[in-house]
C-alpha cells in the first residue's frame, strides 16, 4: 500500500526518498561446505526460549512457507564491537575517532566472497534468494529447504493461547561459513513487531482535550474539586511548548545549529509538513527553514491494518514537532519503515547508518524484552555498533507500562531500549512554573481516581495504575561497563549475580498530565480533515526531547559528534548542575493534578469525565535519590548543555 507523499508547505521541504545501495554484491563463489555437510557451526539464540519440549505440538508441514534473513557477521564482528566501545569511551585514545560510512563498511562489513558463499549455500539447499544487502541475505522457500539449510527441524509450539512455528533445536550453518553468519531470523513466525510508546488517541479520528487547564504548572487550582493528599490540586497543563521545555532543560542560546537528527517510525504522515509548519508558527517556535525537514520513505508499505498505520502518523507528528521545539535549528530527517515489523524497522536503521543520515537518532517504539528473541537482538546490536563507529547515537523510549506486569503479566524491560549500545530514555512528570522556571520533576507513574457521583470525593483515591515510564533490570543483557559503580547493585544484580543492564539511562518529560502540546490534521465526525491541537505524553515524548537536548550539547561542543553517548553520560553523573536528580514526591506533600476529559474525545455533548491523576507512582518502580530505574541518572540539568563546551 502506498502512502501519499507530502509536498513543500509552510517553508518545510520534503526530500525525495534516498535510494538503497544499488546492485547486488558479487555472487557465484562456491560455498566451502554445501548444505547438509556434517560439520556445522551453531547460531546461538536462533531457537526462542518459548520453543520448549513441553510446548512442542509436532512437526510443521514440509510444504509450509518460510521467509528468513541471514544476517552477515562481516569481516570482524569482535573488532566492530571493540572499535565501537573505544570511540565511545572518553578514557580511550580512540575516543571520537569515528569512521565514515564507507570506511566502516570496508573495515567491518561482509566481503564479496562471504556474501557469495552464503548465497551459494542457501541456494544449494533449495531456498530462493529474494534480496541481498550489505547486512543480510533474504530468502524464501518451504520448510523442508529451510530445515536442510539450517540443520534443524521446524515444529509448531504453543505460545500462550496460540501456536507458532520455531526451530526444535538451535539452527546451524556449515562449518565453512563460521564467522560469516551472524544470525538467522524468520525461522520462527511469532509476531515480531513494535508499538509506538505514547499516550495517543487514534489520530485518524479527532481527539481534543477539555478544560479547565493550567498554562504552567499550578497556575489554575481546582478549587471546587475535592482535596487530594490533603490539599487542593492544580488542573493539568494544557500542554508544554518548546519555550517551556527549553528553559526546563537548560537550552540557553543553543538551537542545534548544524546538527542532524533522524527520527525512525513506521509509515509516514501525509500532512507532516503542513502540520509541523503550522504548529511552529502558532506556538512560538522558530519557523522551519527551507530544506530542514526531509523524509526518507520506502517504495511501498505493508501490514497497514495489523500495525494500525494511522496511529503511527501521530507518533511521527509528536517526534518531529518535539525535536524542532527544543532544537529549532537542527536538520531533521524522518525515516519511515515499511511496517511495524522488526525487519522493516531494522531496514530504516540501516538506511541511517549506511547513508550517514544523522548524528542523533530518536526512536519512540519497541516491544517487551520477552518478545525480542536473541537472533533479532543480535541484528539490532550490529547496526547500533556500526552507528557508534560512525559517531551516530541511538535514543530509545523505555516504554509506557512501568514494570510491564499490568501489561504482560511479567516484570520486564522493553527492547531495543535494553540494548547496551543505545541510550534508553525514561520519563518524568515535569513542573514548569511561572516565567518558565523549572520547579521539580518526579518519576512518571500515574494512578487514576474518578470523581464520585456526588462530586465530594475521589473514588478509591489514589486509584489504579494506568501508565508510567518503563524501566528495570534486563534478564538477558549483561551489565555494560559504563553502568558499573553508578547503578546500585540492588538493581544491577536483581536478575543475575554477575550484574545485568538496567534501564533507563536518562529521562525527560513524559507524563501526559504534564505533557506536550502537538498539532495534527485529524478527521472530524463530519468527515472533514482539520488541524487541531491536543496534549500528549509517554516516553515517545521523552525520547525526541532528549535527542534534541543532545543536539544542543553537540552544538555547544563545537559541532563534534557525540556518538554513542552512554559512556559520557555516566562519566558525568554526580557533577553539580549537570543532571536533575529526580525523585518521587519532591515536595513531600503528595502530588496529583485534576484532569477533565470529553467523554467522546471531541466535545461536551456526551458529558465530561473528571479524575485525579497522581504523579510519581510508577508500578513497582520508583524514582529515588541517585540512579534509579525510572529516570536513570536523571534529567538534563541547568548546566548539562553548557558543560559540553569543556568536553
Amino acid at each position: 500500500m502506498r502512502s501519499n507523499r507530502a509536498t513543500m508547505r509552510a517553508g518545510v521541504s520534503m526530500a525525495a526518498t534516498l535510494p538503497m545501495i544499488a546492485g547486488a554484491l558479487a555472487l557465484g563463489i562456491p560455498a566451502a561446505h554445501a548444505a547438509g555437510s556434517p560439520a556445522r557451526d551453531t547460531l546461538k539464540g536462533s531457537r526462542p526460549a518459548w520453543a520448549t519440549a513441553k510446548a512442542d505440538k509436532g512437526a510443521t508441514s514440509d510444504s509450509a512457507q518460510v521467509k528468513a534473513r541471514v544476517y552477515l557477521a562481516g569481516r570482524d564482528a569482535a573488532g566492530l564491537a571493540a572499535y565501537a566501545k573505544a570511540v565511545s569511551d572518553p578514557g580511550s585514545p580512540l575516543y571520537g575517532k569515528y569512521l565514515g560510512a564507507k570506511k566502516a563498511q570496508a573495515r567491518f562489513g561482509a566481503t564479496k566472497a562471504q556474501v557469495a558463499a552464503v548465497t551459494s549455500w542457501l541456494r544449494s539447499a533449495g531456498l530462493t534468494v529474494t534480496g541481498v544487502t550489505p547486512h543480510y541475505v533474504a530468502v524464501s522457500g518451504d520448510v523442508a529447504a529451510a530445515e536442510k539449510a539450517f540443520g534443524t527441524q521446524l515444529h509448531n509450539f504453543a505460545k500462550g493461547s496460540k501456536t507458532y512455528r520455531a526451530p526444535a533445536r538451535t539452527a546451524s550453518v556449515p562449518a565453512g561459513l563460521k564467522g560469516a553468519v551472524l544470525t538467522v531470523t524468520g525461522l520462527d513466525n511469532a509476531p515480531h513487531k513494535a508499538t509506538h510508546d505514547d499516550e495517543l488517541p487514534p489520530p485518524d479520528a479527532v481527539f481534543k482535550n477539555s478544560g479547565p487547564f493550567s498554562s504552567y504548572y499550578g497556575s489554575n487550582t481546582a478549587s471546587t474539586l475535592p482535596d487530594a493528599y490533603g490539599h487542593k490540586i492544580p488542573y493539568a497543563v494544557k500542554g508544554y511548548t518548546g519555550t517551556q521545555l527549553r528553559a526546563a532543560y537548560g537550552a540557553g542560546t543553543y538551537t542545534g545549529k548544524h546538527v542532524r537528527i533522524a527520527i525512525t517510525d513506521a509509515y509516514a504522515s501525509p500532512t507532516i509538513a503542513a502540520d509541523a509548519g503550522r504548529y511552529a508558527s502558532k506556538n512560538g517556535d522558530a519557523p522551519w527553514k527551507n530544506g530542514r525537514l526531509h523524509q526518507v520513505l520506502p517504495d511501498s508499505y505493508n501490514s497497514t491494518d495489523e500495525c494500525g498505520a494511522a496511529g503511527w502518523y501521530g507518533e511521527e507528528t509528536l517526534d518531529v514537532e518535539a525535536v524542532h521545539a527544543v532544537a529549532p535549528n537542527a536538520d531533521v530527517t524522518y525515516v519511515g519503515a515499511a511496517s511495524c515489523s522488526d525487519d522493516d524497522l531494522l531496514d530504516s536503521l540501516h538506511k541511517v547508518v549506511d547513508h550517514d543520515l544523522a548524528d542523533i537518532v530518536s526512536n519512540s517504539w519497541g516491544d517487551t524484552e520477552a518478545s525480542q528473541t536473541p537472533d533479532r537482538a543480535a541484528a539490532y546490536d550490529q547496526v547500533f555498533q556500526l552507528g557508534a563507529v560512525e559517531g551516530i547515537g541511538f535514543y530509545f523510549s523505555s516504554g509506557d507500562d512501568g514494570d510491564e506486569v499490568a501489561n504482560s503479566g511479567t516484570k520486564q524491560v522493553d527492547s531495543p531500549a535494553n540494548s547496551a549500545w543505545v541510550t534508553a530514555v525514561g520519563g518524568t512528570s515535569l513542573a514548569v512554573g511561572k516565567g518558565d522556571t523549572y520547579q521539580w520533576e518526579t518519576g512518571w507513574g500515574t494512578e487514576k481516581a474518578t470523581l464520585s457521583a456526588d462530586g465530594k470525593s475521589w473514588d478509591g483515591f489514589p486509584g489504579a495504575f494506568t501508565s508510567g515510564a518503563g524501566g528495570g533490570t534486563s534478564k538477558t543483557v549483561a551489565e555494560p561497563y559504563y553502568q558499573k559503580n553508578v547503578v546500585p547493585d540492588a538493581l544491577a544484580k536483581a536478575e543475575n549475580a554477575a550484574g545485568n543492564r538496567v534501564v533507563p539511562d536518562i529521562a525527560a518529560v513524559a507524563d501526559p498530565n504534564t505533557g506536550f502540546l502537538v498539532g495534527q490534521t485529524q478527521t472530524f465526525p463530519d468527515g472533514s480533515q482539520q488541524y487541531s491541537e491536543y496534549r500528549i505524553g509517554g516516553t515517545s515524548l521523552a525520547a525526541p526531547v532528549i535527542a534534541a537536548v543532545q543536539a544542543l550539547a553537540q552544538e555547544a561542543r563545537g559541532g563534534r559528534a557525540l556518538g554513542f553517548a552512554n559512556p559520557v553520560i555516566y562519566a558525568r553523573y554526580g557533577k553539580r548542575g549537570v543532571f536533575h536528580d529526580v525523585t518521587d514526591n519532591p515536595t513531600g506533600s503528595g502530588l496529583a493534578v485534576a484532569r477533565v476529559d470529553f467523554a467522546n474525545g471531541l466535545d461536551a455533548a456526551d458529558g465530561l469525565l473528571t479524575s485525579a491523576r497522581t504523579l510519581g507512582q510508577d508500578s513497582s518502580l520508583s524514582a529515588a535519590k541517585g540512579y534509579d530505574d525510572v529516570t536513570g541518572v536523571g534529567s538534563p540539568g541547568h548546566w548539562y548543555v553548557r558543560s559540553y563546551r569543556r568536553h
